[in-house]
């Protein structure tokens, strides 16, 4: 089945819809009342590269929230991070692997 091209324009505005659905929400929601906690920073650690273009034309757009509760939040903004880029512990074994062989040789 080939590509029909004029569904592009369709799809791309399907696309911004829903990476700009990613955003960060309300800034004023958290204080330090309330703060945000590990699901928050989970949400905002997987929309992190989303949130950081956004914030390079936005000066009410942050990549990181202020009023957190500590760890929990760090660890949820950091697990969500290592969610969406991967880690790199794949690349370092396969390197590793790849060397092993070619000592082999």
């Amino acid at each position: 089945m080939r590509f029909r091209w004029n569904y592009l324009p369709v799809f791309l505005v399907l696309f911004a819809l829903v990476f700009l659905g990613c955003a960060a929400g309300d800034p004023t929601r958290w204080n330090a009342a309330n703060p945000a906690g590990f699901w928050t920073g989970l949400w905002h650690g997987i929309i992190s590269i989303i949130t950081f273009i956004i914030s390079l034309f936005s000066k009410n757009v942050k990549m990181y929230e202020c009023f957190n509760n500590g760890g929990w939040y760090d660890f949820g903004f950091l697990l969500g991070v290592i969610l969406v880029w991967g880690g790199g512990g794949g690349v370092t074994s396969n390197a590793s692997r790849r060397g092993r062989i070619r000592r082999r040789d």
